[in-house]
């Protein structure tokens, strides 16, 4: 059910959760409360209504979202009518395109030696500890 008035409000944590943005309204709570999501600018609250028009930042490490809410729904449905709640802002859209090309070209950390360390190894890694 898509509630299209702009008067009536919904929950935040219930609107991220049908809008696909969390898996479950638990998680939605969740990252609300540790101010991962900003309504207008300002941290809300998950009880906080959202209206028709309001700008949501959602910080998904590595990612933030920026998205204008365009229509109200309390209840998840399928991901076409999740797609018609927001419209993600043309900012947030290259922001989230220039640092997806910058994982993909960063070195990767991978190990890249030959199975266990050998015990010179081992003693360089300690010492390492050992700040020596």
């Amino acid at each position: 059910m898509i509630k299209e008035s702009s008067a009536a409000g919904v929950r935040l944590d219930r609107w991220l959760w049908a809008a696909r943005f969390f898996k479950t309204r638990s998680l939605a709570a969740t990252a609300v409360d540790g101010g991962k999501v900003q309504v207008n600018g300002t941290r809300a609250k998950r009880a906080h209504h959202v209206h028709v028009g309001d700008l949501v930042r959602i910080r998904k490490p590595p990612y933030e979202t920026t998205v204008a809410v365009r229509a109200l729904s309390e209840h998840r449905g399928p991901a076409k009518a999740a797609q018609d709640l927001f419209e993600e802002t043309a900012e947030s859209i290259a922001a989230r395109e220039l640092l997806r090309t910058q994982l993909k070209n960063q070195p990767s950390m991978a190990y890249e030696g030959k199975g266990r360390p050998t015990k010179r190894d081992r003693r360089a890694i300690e010492q390492l500890k050992r700040g020596g």
